[in-house]
């Protein structure tokens, strides 16, 4: 490459830097802080609706975790939860609603594929490795937990 080339090459690269989007952390911090409130707000609604109605704490939080996969879902199959995703980023990604987002977003790419090889299939594409990642790592939490737990006695 001649001098006259480099020399256009580093312009156009200093004309890039120049224009290219500076993010914007703190809004981005923020929207995801607010979203994710509010989709916990709403899963302590739920939670405090079904602990006056179902007999033990454990089935509440049951009622509550169907409950807020159920929003998730709706939320997606409508297409409103991509709309909160673009506007949240990770505060809508991280509550269980965004695991059912990526189940259904998933499942309804594929639907054309049929029921078995697509729907049933698809679905986990995504969300699969989420399973077996949070399977494996809480294992180790209860390994870590009970290495502790032995060393403090």
């Amino acid at each position: 490459m001649d001098k006259a080339a480099q020399e256009a090459q580093k312009r156009y690269q200093e004309k890039v830097k120049r224009l290219e989007p500076r993010p914007r952390i703190a809004r981005d911090l923020f929207r995801a802080f607010l979203t994710g409130g509010i989709l916990s707000i709403i899963g302590q609604g739920f939670f405090d609706a079904f602990s006056r109605i179902e007999p033990s704490e454990g089935e509440a939080v049951a009622a509550t975790l169907a409950a807020m996969i159920f929003l998730g879902a709706l939320l997606t199959a409508l297409g409103v939860y991509d709309e909160i995703a673009e506007f949240a980023g990770a505060g809508a990604a991280v509550p269980i609603t965004g695991f059912a987002n990526t189940v259904v977003a998933a499942a309804m790419d594929f639907r054309r594929e049929g029921f078995i090889l697509g729907l049933g299939c698809k679905m986990f594409l995504i969300a699969g490795p989420i399973l077996v990642w949070g399977t494996v790592a809480g294992f180790f939490a209860g390994l870590l937990k009970i290495a502790v737990l032995s060393l403090l006695r």
